[in-house]
């Protein structure tokens, strides 16, 4: 028997589909989102629940002349070293790439249902989802936290997932944690399982944790060397309002405006010889071994490895009214009020843009690849320095980077969406920097996502490329 069902979406456009009540409610759907017009999405009812796909038209009890709404969901992407990741509109994920790294959830497809969003790190081989009733589903390369199986039961009401180079930590809605992946990198917790509670915040180094708990406290868990230990600060860990990472140490702002270290030394652990300077911080950048601080009064006080920007000395007087800063691995960029651009750590790693001073003016924005930066001005156009096999060198499309809104980076190349939603892409072609295979179909791209050697563009239609 068929019937007929009305499906409408939020913005008001409605369309009449025929069904059999054999059929499935995946089949409507799909019926659904040809004759609006749309990408996935979900069919909830008129108590706002969610139909499941799997079950048919009568036993959904979805009956003649009912009227359902169409809920569309921007997609979401989410890139490990060499995968990729991709909410979609009803809640589904579809992965790609290189299988160890999470590039098929074949696995745990059937699990991967009603997904809110989905976690992974520059640096880890696996992804962990959250779905709608609070559980996570992992896959990728199990000893990074792509086998949750031992803390399975435990993975309930979970709110938020930060993850370190090779293991996870989620915050559940009672501010308990609960811990996954490689030890040595956080994956074990219970050392410090107790003092786990009522978290607010996690942050992560390569191979360590740091939550901040709701009184201001800090835990902290993993590699010693990696900011694991932070036992000879803990005194000092109160009223932190925010903690930020670099490879192997922790910086935190306490609510006065100052700054508590720890880890490993090289890597910024060890700020005494700024200490006095680190007064009225509003906020951290971190390279892969170095720290700069933004303070109130618009300065800059850095730290850490000085081939990594930890010491700023020849640039400090320029320094002056800083908005924000970006970082590659070993070099920071910051923007100043007047929009021009202070650069300063390895020449390589685009710590040196003398070669571009005289363009750096109305900036708005710089992301940074490995070792290159670009800069979107109030213009539109793009400014790039540092490594030129890195992005650093744009001359061969610099006559396409007009009207650009936002840019997006690999490992060595990046990729720029225009107000047009075109792309242009530039840099290392292994990485991404080369898109001419697919440029006629970069049209209306919306968002751009990279993992470490290659970009996928979300259209504006929902679909992925």
């Amino acid at each position: 028997m068929s019937i007929s069902v009305e499906v409408g979406l939020l913005s008001g456009k409605t369309a009449t589909v025929q069904v059999d009540l054999g059929e499935s409610v995946e089949t409507l759907k799909r019926r659904a989102q040809l004759a609006l017009g749309v990408g996935k999405g979900r069919l909830l009812d008129s108590s706002g629940g969610v139909l499941d796909g799997r079950a048919s038209i009568k036993k959904a009890r979805v009956d003649d002349g009912v009227s359902l709404t169409m809920h569309i969901n921007r997609s979401q992407v989410q890139a490990s070293p060499n995968a990729f990741a991709a909410v979609l509109g009803d809640g589904t994920v579809v992965t790609w790439g290189c299988v160890p790294s999470g590039g098929t959830c074949s696995a745990v497809m059937d699990q991967l249902t009603n997904v809110q969003q989905i976690q992974t790190e520059a640096g880890v081989d696996a992804f962990a989802a959250i779905l709608a009733d609070g559980s996570v589903v992992t896959w990728g390369r199990g000893s990074c936290g792509g086998d949750s199986s031992a803390v399975q039961s435990q993975l309930k009401t979970v709110q938020q997932i930060q993850a370190s180079h090779a293991a996870f930590a989620a915050i559940r809605s009672d501010g308990s944690v609960v811990t996954w992946g490689h030890p040595t990198h956080g994956g074990d917790s219970a050392a410090v399982q107790s003092q786990l509670q009522t978290v607010q915040l996690i942050q992560a180094s390569h191979a360590a944790f740091a939550a901040i708990r709701a009184d201001g406290s800090v835990v902290t868990w993993g590699h010693p060397i990696h900011g694991g230990d932070s036992a000879a600060v803990r005194s000092q860990l109160n009223n932190v309002q925010q903690v930020q990472a670099s490879d192997s140490a922790f910086a935190a702002i306490l609510a006065d405006g100052s700054v508590v270290t720890w880890g490993h030394p090289v890597f910024g652990g060890q700020s005494s010889a700024v200490q006095s300077q680190l007064r009225n911080v509003q906020h951290i950048q971190a390279s892969q071994a170095a720290f700069a601080a933004i303070r109130a009064d618009g300065s800059v006080v850095t730290w850490g490895h000085p081939f990594h920007g930890g010491c700023s000395k020849d640039v400090q007087d320029q320094l002056r009214n800083v908005q924000q800063i970006q970082a590659s691995e070993r070099a920071f960029a910051a923007v100043l009020a007047d929009g021009s651009v202070v650069t300063w750590g390895h020449g390589a790693f685009g710590g040196d843009s003398s070669a571009v001073e005289s363009q750096l003016k109305t900036v708005q924005q710089i992301q940074a690849s490995h070792a290159a930066f670009a800069a979107i001005r109030a213009d539109g156009s793009v400014v790039t320095w540092g490594n030129p096999f890195q992005g650093g060198c744009s001359k061969d499309v610099q006559d396409q980077l007009r009207n650009v809104e936002q840019i997006q980076a690999s490992q060595t190349a990046f990729a720029a969406i225009r107000h047009d939603g075109s792309v242009v892409t530039w840099g290392s072609a292994v990485s991404g920097g080369d898109s001419r295979a697919v440029q006629s179909q970069l049209k209306t791209v919306q968002q751009i996502q990279a993992s470490r050697g290659a970009f996928a563009a979300i259209l504006m239609d929902g679909r992925l490329l």
